[in-house]
């Protein structure tokens, strides 16, 4: 892991958001991402929005590789949603590009709003983002069916745009606290001033209320005379979210199962994890057209769980290794085997160890606190599971990326259905939500699979 990723993870998977505003060449070769990092592309074409990006290309590749654009939130940068969030690491893992936009405006917001910004092809953001996937596709071979798009807050917003004006680009998008394309359309400042648009309070109050028809016209128009495929889309929101009301999240489900011409009524419900409620449209498999998760109770500060974005994706799995050379055919000298009897008593098993080290941070308030685990294996896991002792009488109330139960002080998260595999030297995360007494003091000791860990 990262070190920065064990300084920053917790704060910022959580990715505590702040208060929102909006924002408004020549193809040359950058350097190349060397030994995992993240890289500054200087120059990556036309880019009317003036953004920054960076780029995490993992040091092993399959041929033709998918590319995922992770998009910050408003007073975030390209780093912070590094940092901040798995999509690098499930990147070296699974073999695809991470390319991250920077916005380049008062309050870091990304334009979302302007007529510009909501057109195919316009003067903004979106064309530059767009920008990025064509100069990454042309240096990488990469699979040109195969992009997609996240993004939190302010990100999660432009996802939701870029589906709408980039449908041919994208082959699906997963949008974390976010609002249906178009709708926080304003009269936009300027050209050239660097101005904001204006806030949309309507948008963000939850007082713009349409029918599906409505919403997938606005989202159409947004590529006149385009004809098609649309991309699949996955929602999340917290349903006590103030900032972009949670009635967003309800008209972006009739918004996308309009565009994707599937029922609104979902194909199946059920809770994937504990305070979780998710409902599919048009299928009931983990790629179904329209995918929409509520964190009951949880606000703007929502967690991103960028395996289950990736597993959307349908990204989730090892690239296939290159065959090797077959060993020489010559037979093997026929030496006759040493006469020596074998022992007929097997050695005994050595005591388990695994070596593992976990990463424990926290942000916490009052009477309530957000943790994250990093754990790191050195050996090969087919599925595992972490245990530890809360010392401060605290109780876990949510938890994501794991499967987790409480026993008094006892806390046993096993993996969930599709993060149990970790190679040797990899890691997995997962988080949780809680209360506590007053005191938050943090566990002394995990045990993952039997054999005790370091801590990080």
């Amino acid at each position: 892991m990262k070190p920065s990723l064990r300084r920053t993870v917790a704060a910022a998977t959580t990715l505590a958001l702040g208060v929102l505003g909006l924002a408004t060449a020549a193809l040359t070769t950058a350097p190349a991402a060397q030994a995992a990092s993240l890289v500054n592309v200087p120059s990556f074409g036309s880019n009317p929005g003036q953004l920054g990006m960076s780029l995490f290309v993992p040091d092993s590749l399959p041929a033709r590789p998918a590319v995922v654009v992770a998009v910050h939130y408003c007073t975030g940068t390209a780093q912070a949603m590094y940092d901040g969030s798995q999509f690098d690491e499930l990147a070296t893992r699974y073999g695809y590009i991470v390319i991250y936009p920077q916005a380049n405006r008062s309050g870091s917001c990304f334009d979302v709003s302007s007529s510009e910004a909501l057109t195919h092809g316009g003067a903004s953001d979106p064309t530059s983002i767009v920008s990025m996937v064509r100069y990454v596709q042309q240096r990488y071979t990469t699979d040109t069916s195969r992009v997609f798009v996240t993004g939190v807050s302010s990100g999660a917003m432009m996802t939701q745009v870029l589906l709408a004006t980039y449908p041919d680009v994208f082959a699906a998008g997963s949008a974390f606290a976010g609002v249906p394309a178009t709708c926080f359309s304003t009269t936009s400042p300027p050209p050239g001033t660097g101005s904001q648009a204006p806030w949309n309070s309507d948008c963000s109050g939850g007082r713009l209320v349409r029918t599906g028809q409505q919403w997938g016209d606005l989202a159409r128009a947004a590529y006149p005379g385009y004809t098609g495929a649309r991309p699949r889309v996955q929602l999340w929101h917290g349903s006590q979210d103030t900032t972009l009301s949670y009635v967003n999240h309800g008209e972006a489900i009739k918004q996308w199962t309009n565009v994707l011409g599937v029922s609104a009524t979902p194909a199946s419900t059920d809770s994937p994890a504990s305070g979780q409620v998710r409902t599919r449209y048009g299928a009931t498999g983990d790629r179904a057209p329209v995918e929409a998760i509520t964190f009951q109770d949880v606000g703007h500060n929502l967690p991103v769980d960028a395996a289950a974005a990736v597993r959307f994706f349908g990204l989730d799995s090892t690239p296939t290794p290159p065959p090797t050379t077959p060993a020489p055919t010559t037979p093997a000298p026929t030496t006759p085997a040493p006469t020596t009897p074998a022992p007929t008593t097997p050695p005994p098993s050595p005591t388990p160890s695994i070596g593992c080290t976990v990463t424990y941070t926290v942000n916490q308030w009052n009477t309530g606190f957000t943790a994250n685990l990093a754990v790191r294996s050195n050996v090969a896991l087919t599925g595992w599971t972490l245990t530890w002792t809360y010392p401060s009488g605290q109780a876990v109330t949510q938890a994501w990326s794991s499967v987790t139960t409480q026993t008094g002080s006892v806390v046993t998260a096993k993996n969930a259905a599709w993060n149990g595999s970790v190679p040797a030297g990899g890691s997995f995360q997962l988080g949780l939500n809680g209360s506590h007494p007053g005191t938050n003091a943090a566990p002394t000791s995990f045990v993952l699979n039997g054999a005790p860990c370091s801590r990080g």
